[in-house]
């Protein structure tokens, strides 16, 4: 009895972060769908092309090193070892962007029109990306533990200082050459609908996948949703 319990658990557990690391790769997907578009990208996404643009190495690269200073601000605010989740979370995205990107037949399309419909089907893809990553509850990314962090330390309502780390990062990529357009808008208005469609159909599957078993949110903090992380509620 003990060993199909720990069988049944082991399981559970590869079943969860599988689906966990399948969301993130999907959702690196779309991020290179709205890069591809043309019109605009996500705000952490503009920070990054613009550094890229400046310095060079790769999207995806920088997406993992400004991954890394936000875990350590997050740690030398908490004091607390950085979550798997968000490790992994960090490298798969940015490993996944770079290799999305090398894709010889997605280009951006000539037309507006085109362009649009690329921007809109990667705005849905992450969004579902985005539901995938988060129903399993393996933990968070590093935004939010950065933005819980700060919450905790301030005492300042989440949903202000998720706003305002968007703004610095969007104007500080903006700064550096990263592309602002109506991409951006419709990223910002879109995807939080987006997600609340996407989340409970991906929770009714992996609940089906696991067979109903409870499980520990890694965090033991509820996921908030924004780009690569996660949407404020």
């Amino acid at each position: 009895m003990r060993g199909e319990q720990w069988w049944r658990g082991s399981s559970v557990f590869v079943i969860r972060w599988l689906i966990f690391m399948l969301g993130v790769i999907i959702m690196s997907f779309g991020i290179v769908l709205m890069i591809k578009a043309d019109m605009g990208n996500a705000p952490w996404d503009v920070f990054h092309i613009g550094l890229y643009y400046q310095f060079g190495l790769t999207i995806g690269l920088w997406s993992i090193l400004v991954g890394i200073v936000i875990i350590g601000l997050t740690w030398l605010l908490t004091r607390t070892k950085p979550q798997v989740g968000a490790v992994i979370n960090m490298l798969l995205v940015g490993l996944f962007i770079d290799l999305f990107l090398l894709i010889p037949w997605l280009k951006t399309p000539e037309h507006w029109g085109g362009q649009l419909v690329l921007l809109l089907t990667g705005i849905v893809v992450m969004g579902y990306g985005v539901g995938l990553y988060i129903a399993p509850r393996c933990g968070a990314g590093p935004r939010d533990g950065l933005m819980i962090a700060i919450s905790e330390k301030t005492g300042w309502k989440v949903q202000w200082v998720r706003t305002g780390m968007e703004v610095l990062v969007l104007i500080s990529g903006w700064i550096l050459g990263g592309p602002v357009f109506v991409g951006t808008l419709l990223f910002s208005v879109l995807i939080g609908p987006v997600v609340g469609f996407s989340l409970p159909q991906c929770q009714v599957l992996v609940d089906k996948l696991i067979g109903g078993v409870s499980f520990e949110n890694l965090n033991k903090r509820p996921v908030r949703v924004n780009h690569h992380d996660g949407i404020s509620q």
